[in-house]
């Protein structure tokens, strides 16, 4: 019975601790890029659509929006 409760305090903590990372990772903003190529790697294997549609986001945060010229007011 003993092993068992340890293992359960075990996970319980660990649970604890990667919940109490995941908040610290987010309250400071350092979860973004990282988190988001290891996705885009998981989606370009497994979901290639999904891969695609991250690509297609990642290149229209690059482009410069239009400028309008002079003469169109």
């Amino acid at each position: 019975m003993l092993p068992y409760l340890i293992a359960i305090a075990a996970l319980a903590v660990t649970i604890t601790l990667f919940t109490a990372l995941s908040r610290w990772s987010h309250r400071r903003g350092t979860a973004g890029a990282p988190l988001s190529s290891a996705m885009a790697a998981y989606n370009e294997a497994y979901h290639t659509t999904a891969h695609a549609t991250h690509q297609e986001q990642q290149a229209a945060t690059h482009r410069k929006s239009p400028q309008a010229s002079p003469g169109d007011l």
